[in-house]
């Protein structure tokens, strides 16, 4: 690469703006590949290649590159930029790990945990309310502006760790306080998506042994086959509109991706 690169020296502009859009175009590709959204894999490779071009071609234009050092390790730089456009990506992709999971309880509580499909964003088996809430937080997160804060999460990242950097501080980008807070969040905003699910089902579960007590030729629990997924059906419709609030209100808490 270094051998490549020599060429284009006696072009010094030229040289500059290849070299620094390299680093940032490692940057941007990585992010493109964790970030929500953009990293499903039903998203293709080719869009997140162009993603990563155009962002590159803007970006150059908008912030400072600075100068590259001398003797600047250049593998090492590119390897470096793509650890924190990855490091980003995780971090804005955490988020959604909350909303799954209160799909993943929802399902469990409705009696459907024999009821899995194939994920393709994850390319795992997950339960069918799972994959239905990872695509309506993917729509919110689009319709609330979600894209444009990571673009802006990119943007402060070039801030903090420069263009032409052998190494960097996670601190800089996240503190650890900030990533215990998201990801102790999975359960609890999970557990707030699947509330109204879990307290209708405890009711009735209490219901169903008050009938097995008071009737025991009842068979109690081939009615809950009907019963809990019928019940937890209505309930989910009921409450949908405001679990939207929910997820909006938990996405827009949580826009600043880079704590600082």
């Amino acid at each position: 690469m270094e051998q490549f690169l020599a060429v284009f020296k006696y072009f010094p502009q030229f040289d500059a703006g290849l070299s620094a859009g390299l680093m940032i175009f490692a940057r941007f590709l990585a992010f493109a590949k964790f970030a929500p959204v953009l990293g499903r894999s039903e998203i293709n490779v080719t869009i997140r290649l162009s993603f990563a071009l155009v962002m590159t071609i803007i970006f150059l234009n908008i912030i400072d590159t600075g100068t590259m050092p001398q003797n600047f390790p250049f593998i090492i730089g590119i390897f470096i930029n793509a650890i924190v456009g990855a490091f980003l990506g995780f971090v804005s992709s955490a988020i959604f790990s909350a909303i799954a999971a209160g799909g993943d309880m929802i399902n469990m509580q409705m009696g459907l945990s024999s009821a899995v499909m194939f994920d393709q964003s994850t390319r795992t088996q997950g339960s069918l309310l799972s994959a239905f809430f990872n695509l309506l937080a993917a729509v919110i997160y689009i319709n609330i502006g979600g894209l444009y804060w990571l673009i802006r999460a990119m943007e402060k990242s070039f801030e903090l760790c420069g263009v032409f950097i052998t190494s960097f501080d996670m601190n800089l980008l996240a503190s650890p306080e900030y990533l215990i807070a998201i990801t102790a969040n999975v359960l609890y905003v999970g557990l707030q998506i699947a509330a109204p699910i879990l307290i209708a089902s405890l009711g009735q579960d209490i219901i169903l042994g008050i009938i097995s007590r008071t009737a025991p030729q009842v068979n109690v629990f081939q009615l809950s086959f009907l019963f809990k997924p019928g019940l937890g059906a209505l309930i989910l419709i009921f409450v949908l509109p405001m679990l939207l609030n929910v997820i909006n209100d938990y996405f827009t808490s949580y826009q600043n991706i880079i704590n600082i």
